[in-house]
């Protein structure tokens, strides 16, 4: 008998650390970073049909208002159809998400399992991705698993994972869940080799996730009792007011830490969580020259450049980060490509 596993993509973010091209009306989920298809779009893809005995029912999509068309239009991209766009009224952090996909999934099938997914990550390898769900699955049932990515790097983006006892083949205990590191503890735990990049990615029943909440019930009540009062039509479900008074908590902080029933699933399965420009122009395919172009782009002598947006070109520029889009024109040197921040704040003045 097959196992029915119903995604639910998180596409609240706002991915302005990929400002000009990434916005809070138009967010980074929604452009094609990687290829020609938008990062939503890809991600209902890598969990479409059947792995083995494991059936992947119709997704249940959260989003904001303000993103409901560009979600509907991912959905179009790959020949999808959603069994349920989830409309918050206020983004309340990936817990109030959680409890809500929890809800919403009782109601389509309580047996079903939830596999909850940020809409914006790459994942290269889908194949390995499919093995480590076949390998969750079965404990699922009875424990909350989130997916550990081997580490590449002694990266100080991520928070980091220890595993502890094996509960059985590819299946750990989690040890801790460890904020992100600064550099010298991040080659501590790569050394260490028990540790792996926390994805945010889990997978659960939603009777056990829901039964979890025990430290913070308000987040799970007000995000069912938000349910019940959401308003409907055909598959959209408009979350009510409550929601916006759930406490804002990430689900590791608000269960994963504090329950019995945590697991991880180490992997490798080529993902990336695309946070940077300098962590898109590492994954962008190059041209014969060397340069990562994206969108209507051309370069002449300029090293490791990466443009996108409208059309775009240089000349004889050193390793730089050029984005240009609707929202405004960004040029800076690669090594400072995590500051978009400022230059984002210093085009809103300007604006």
């Amino acid at each position: 008998m097959s196992l029915r596993i119903i995604p639910a993509i998180m596409s609240g973010g706002a991915g302005t650390r990929l400002w000009p091209l990434s916005t809070e009306d138009h967010p980074k989920q929604f452009h094609a970073l990687m290829g020609s298809r938008t990062m939503f779009a890809e991600t209902v893809a890598r969990v479409s049909g059947d792995i083995g005995n494991i059936a992947f029912a119709s997704p249940i999509a959260l989003c904001g208002q303000k993103h409901l068309a560009l979600a509907r239009s991912a959905f179009a991209e790959v020949a999808s159809a959603p069994a349920a766009i989830v409309i918050e009224p206020k983004a309340r952090n990936t817990a109030a998400v959680a409890a809500s996909a929890a809800g919403v999934a009782q109601e389509l099938d309580p047996e079903a399992l939830v596999l909850l997914l940020p809409a914006d990550h790459v994942i290269n390898d889908v194949a390995a991705f499919h093995d480590a769900i076949k390998t969750a699955a079965p404990f699922a049932k009875d424990r909350i698993i989130t997916f550990g990515i081997t580490p590449q790097s002694p990266a100080i983006v991520y928070g980091y994972i220890k595993r502890g006892a094996p509960l059985a083949t590819g299946v750990f205990a989690i040890e801790a869940f460890k904020e992100k590191p600064d550099a010298p503890t991040a080659e501590t735990y790569v050394r260490d080799g028990a540790y792996s990049w926390n994805s945010g990615m889990f997978l659960f029943s939603p009777r056990v996730l829901l039964g979890e909440f025990a430290a913070n019930v308000a987040i799970r009540d007000l995000a069912l009792a938000s349910l019940q009062s959401a308003r409907r039509s055909g598959d959209e479900i408009r979350l009510g007011t409550e929601y916006e008074t759930a406490p804002a908590m990430q689900l590791d902080v608000a269960v994963m830490e504090r329950t019995v029933r945590a697991a991880v699933v180490p992997c490798d399965i080529g993902w990336a969580d695309v946070g940077s420009w300098a962590e898109v122009l590492r994954l962008a395919p190059r041209n014969g020259d060397g340069f990562a172009l994206l969108g209507a782009a051309a370069s002449c002598d300029t090293s490791k450049m990466l443009a996108s947006g409208v059309r775009t070109a240089t000349l004889d520029g050193e390793d730089l980060v050029v984005v240009a889009a609707e929202g405004g024109l960004m040029i800076l040197p690669r090594e400072r490509s995590t500051d978009v921040a400022a230059l984002r704040a210093l085009a809103e003045k300007l604006a």
